[in-house]
């Protein structure tokens, strides 16, 4: 089993996101100059979008609404849609068919820099988070709720699985917000500024990367919490495997694995993987299988398999800063942007 590459293109600058459409057929692709280019099959452009003039910080495509049998899912547009944020404080729809933008929404003046979808069962919800300000936004580019505004920047937005509530983080803690009534569930305090926020996907553990420099989980039905520290710079790195078994950080040149079943981390040894000679960047779990993706700021990605006595299946160094990289929905190919503009997609072949 090794990495392939399937096809590679360039962008007009540094690609500050990356995303598969939820179908796979698509991948966006956006440059900090504010242009958003839509990938289909061997670097096929679809269609470039205009983005935001002052720059794109940030997209998101609209969350595949899944039925449970018990909830009926509201009706919303086929179309794929693409959401993105940028400096101009907006947030703007696109229907990735025709390249319209069918809606703008102003959030802030300051720069949007968080969106997220919601998941699950209930109608289609999007959470914008610019400065100090949070929004939900519909589908239909309204705005469902303007929140209070945070006491501090907000740095982050995770939503529970089930899409019952959404995490949004911000120096001192979380706050856990309802996705129906918009209320606040919970706070959660934390006495740092945090990067990155995930739950894992049975929705027990909430987790967030921390500048102090740490990872600290919670278990919010529990009101439990751990603390794993001794990581050599803050920690922006954090992905859950689909086991919720095994949290991915980065925080230093080693990829660190956390064993989250049971108890959780406490008192127990994480996995090291030492390959990249240079700080950890990223890291993703596949969706659906158990393969986990790193990448390192000296342009190194590997591939690693933690059932296997040696984990590491294969390893490949690119010209420049790897900025993002994203697994198709399928699992079969995995997508990077670099500082220098390229974006690659390479196949898990063997």
């Amino acid at each position: 089993m090794k990495l392939t590459e399937a096809w590679t293109a360039a962008l007009d600058d540094y690609v500050i996101d990356l995303a598969w459409s939820p179908d796979g057929t698509l991948l966006a692709a956006a440059s900090s100059t504010g242009p958003v280019t839509l990938f289909g099959p061997r670097a096929t452009v679809r269609h470039v979008l205009p983005g935001h003039e002052a720059g794109t910080n940030v997209i998101a495509w609209r969350a595949e609404q899944k039925s449970d049998g018990e909830v009926s899912v509201p009706d919303v547009p086929s179309a794929p849609v693409l959401a993105t944020g940028g400096q101009d404080g907006a947030v703007k729809l696109w229907d990735a068919n025709t390249a319209a933008c069918v809606h703008t929404v102003e959030v802030s003046p300051a720069w949007v820099e968080h969106l997220a979808w919601r998941p699950g069962t209930r109608a289609p919800l999007l959470l914008a988070a610019a400065g100090k300000t949070l929004k939900a936004i519909s589908s239909s580019g309204e705005i469902a709720h303007a929140f209070k505004p945070a006491p501090k920047t907000l740095s982050a937005i995770a939503w529970h699985p089930t899409g019952a509530c959404a995490a949004v983080s911000y120096f001192g803690g979380v706050c856990l917000w309802d996705g129906d009534d918009f209320h606040a569930q919970k706070e959660l305090g934390y006495n740092n500024a945090i990067h990155a926020l995930i739950w894992s996907p049975d929705g027990r553990w909430l987790v967030s990367g921390n500048q102090d420099p740490s990872v600290h989980l919670w278990i919010p039905e529990e009101d439990q919490e751990l603390n794993m520290s001794g990581y050599e710079t803050k920690v922006r790195e954090i992905s859950f495997d689909r086991s919720s078994r095994w949290l991915a950080t980065g925080g230093s040149n080693d990829v660190c694995v956390w064993d989250c079943s049971d108890a959780g981390p406490e008192g127990r040894t994480p996995i090291m993987l030492p390959r990249h000679n240079a700080r950890i960047c990223a890291v993703a779990f596949q969706h659906d299988h158990g393969l986990l993706a790193s990448a390192a700021i000296d342009g190194s990605l590997a591939i690693w398999n933690l059932t296997r006595r040696q984990p590491l299946i294969d390893v490949i160094n690119l010209n420049g800063v790897i900025t993002k990289i994203a697994w198709s929905p399928d699992d079969l190919a995995l997508a990077v942007g670099t500082d220098k503009g390229a974006v690659l997609v390479f196949n898990i072949t063997g």
